[in-house]
């Protein structure tokens, strides 16, 4: 695996993600979790938020699993664990290389932007004891997921959450979570649209 190297912004992780693993055709999700660090909140929740934003989404199931990926990231610091624990069938999922390195492209120019309007500040959202409150609101996204994976495009909104409070979390800026709390209740009113 290619070393990977502490970042506090969208661009360096896409570079982390994109060199996670072993040179070859295939990358599984374990590698993608090994290069952000699996004792890291922020960067253990960006990962499967960027993957719902991203091409890679439009593989069947990709958004349930990754919805199970938040449920159980976002959980496991509620109850107070250190390491965050996923099934292997989550691990195991691989994704080709190809299909990767395009996703992350995709992303790169909305990674350009965001990257300007992170800093530190509001830092006191994004530690204790509101951190449990974002991980609490996570758990709810994660819960919608599956919900709206076979509605094309509605998953967007809590994987935007998702990705926001992520963020929020690696750069400490307070302002961006607070802005993932509103785009939660956004995601609530779609899951009630599609639903109802």
């Amino acid at each position: 695996m290619r070393n990977k190297k502490k970042t506090n912004n969208l661009s360096g992780m896409l570079d982390n993600i994109e060199g996670a693993g072993e040179t070859g055709d295939k990358v599984a999700v374990a590698d993608i979790l090994d290069t952000v660090g699996q004792r890291s909140f922020g960067p253990m929740l960006l990962v499967p938020g960027l993957i719902v934003l991203s091409p890679i989404a439009s593989i069947p199931g990709v958004g349930t699993a990754a919805g199970v990926a938040v449920l159980l990231i976002a959980g496991q610091l509620l109850i107070g664990c250190e390491n965050f624990w996923l099934p292997a069938f989550i691990r195991r999922r691989e994704v080709g290389r190809e299909r990767l390195e395009k996703s992350v492209r995709a992303l790169r120019p909305a990674a350009r932007v965001v990257d300007r309007v992170l800093r530190p500040r509001l830092d006191f959202l994004t530690r204790r004891p509101f951190i449990y409150a974002v991980a609490a609101t996570c758990v709810v996204l994660a819960l919608t997921l599956p919900l709206l994976d076979m509605v094309p495009f509605t998953s967007l909104v809590p994987a935007s959450a998702i990705t926001a409070f992520g963020l929020a979390i690696i750069a400490h800026d307070g302002a961006v979570a607070a802005g993932a709390f509103v785009l939660s209740l956004a995601s609530l009113y779609v899951v009630g649209t599609v639903i109802l």
